[in-house]
């Protein structure tokens, strides 16, 4: 993330063979934001393991527009997910007892360290928005009565319908708006060692219709519900909700993964339902991926918002030196910056990920639309472009050649060009004036 000298439209450009033209007046989607996940173990990391001043200058590094990258963009684990200290929900009860009125109900195991770093995250950035979705309603409401493996009890659908609007009224009351929800986390995978839930398409339809919706109308809360919440490869499971009128009404569109399937499926859905919105909510990188990891972060930014996306999520915004802590799951997930915590004091390490997304982030704020733009495919010279609301252009482009690219970018009649070197990312910002010649 380092700034290059200017470079400047002119109307007497060499043609290139390679030309991206923005075309300002098409318009697609408006963005959301770009993050990560606060997960328990990310909060815990930032918020205990690091002096007052480390935690200071990673969260501005993180969330400041101006001095950071301005993620703007949380999603929020409802109790413990893989990536937590230990399994928890916000209503624990010893085996065979239930609480249908959810009596017991408490975010107090927020307090020490979550609820804290998101308060401090909208300080530094107040446009974020804050996604929840739980990876696993309490034990009692399931038919293994625990947190782990089971399906949603028919007797759980109402307490779990309150238990959303329980966690959005408590978290707006401790200073965290919650601006929207998914209903399950990967809800056909079914872990063995770490919270989750089997919640197929036809149950979280019915869920959706006959009980979420009422009742968060009925608490005049609305939060955008996303359907679904997993990877591209079934997208005949939103279609499924899509498809009933009742629980349509009540989604605002689809959440989805990145680690099955192909990211077409979110044109293909939004071309069915063109109503209904697209978030790219968690792909995360990790040491499985050889050779040039920028290649990973930037295909997903690019490809998810040229098919809808209003957001891209990573996984983790913080990890430690063994990509923990975790009770299961994901051993060798990477997170957008390294805690290390081996050290005293610890130190704080940005990986790949925390540069591409800032490539995207902090120079697309909340707000911005979509523009067209041509791209050259995945073996060339890839890019998407955005208008923000102040009418400035932001056009990101990955050269995915192996070789440098030189190439030129057109707007309004005007063009320059730029040679990139193989596998580097590339933000080029402008605001277009009357006189096009210059930008």
């Amino acid at each position: 993330m380092a700034s290059k000298p200017s470079v400047r439209f002119t109307r007497a450009h060499a043609p290139s063979s390679l030309t991206i033209t923005v075309n300002g007046a098409q318009k697609y989607q408006t963005i959301d934001g770009f993050g990560a996940s606060l997960t328990d173990s990310s909060a815990w990391l930032l918020y205990t393991k690091l002096t007052p001043e480390q935690r200071k200058q990673t969260m501005h590094d993180l969330f400041d527009i101006k001095t950071g990258i301005g993620l703007g963009f949380v999603r929020e684990p409802m109790g413990a997910s893989d990536l937590a200290l230990n399994d928890y929900s916000y209503d624990d009860l010893p085996k065979g007892q239930t609480d249908p009125e959810l009596k017991h109900f408490s975010i107090a195991h927020d307090d020490a360290y979550i609820l804290p770093s998101l308060r401090e995250a909208i300080a530094i950035n107040p446009q974020l928005k804050v996604i929840a979705t739980p990876w696993s309603p309490p034990g009692w409401m399931k038919t293994s009565d625990a947190m782990i493996g089971g399906s949603l009890k028919d007797s759980g659908y109402a307490p779990l319908a309150t238990y959303f609007v329980k966690f959005i009224q408590a978290y707006e009351a401790a200073g965290v708006p919650i601006y929207g929800i998914t209903m399950q986390n990967e809800a056909l995978y079914v872990p063995k060692d770490y919270p989750g839930m089997d919640f197929p398409a036809e149950a979280q339809k019915r869920f959706l219709r006959d009980n979420l919706g009422p009742a968060l109308a009925g608490a005049n809360l609305h939060p955008k519900v996303m359907v679904y919440d997993h990877n591209w490869d079934k997208p005949e499971y939103p279609t499924t909700i899509f498809s009933d009128p009742t629980a349509s009404k009540y989604a605002a569109g689809v959440a989805w993964h990145c680690y099955g399937g192909d990211v077409a499926a979110q044109s293909a859905v939004h071309d069915k339902f063109p109503d209904k919105d697209a978030w790219e909510t968690e792909c995360s990188g990790g040491t499985w991926q050889k050779g040039n990891l920028l290649a990973v972060t930037a295909g997903l930014i690019i490809g998810s918002t040229r098919n809808w996306a209003k957001s891209v999520e990573l996984w983790n915004m913080a990890l430690d030196q063994n990509n923990g802590p975790n009770t299961g799951g994901c051993a060798i997930c990477r997170g957008v910056v390294t805690v290390d915590t081996s050290k005293t004091p610890a130190t704080v390490t940005k990986t790949v990920d925390y540069y591409a997304l800032g490539h995207a982030s902090k120079f697309v704020h909340p707000g911005a639309v979509r523009v067209e733009s041509n791209s050259f495919g995945n073996k060339s010279i890839e890019d998407v472009a955005f208008q923000n609301t102040d009418g400035s252009m932001a056009l990101v482009v990955f050269n995915n050649a192996e070789t440098p690219q030189t190439f030129a970018v057109s707007d309004s009649g005007a063009a320059f060009t730029y040679t990139l070197p193989a596998g580097s990312l590339a933000t080029f910002t402008w605001k277009p004036t009357a006189n096009t010649s210059k930008h």
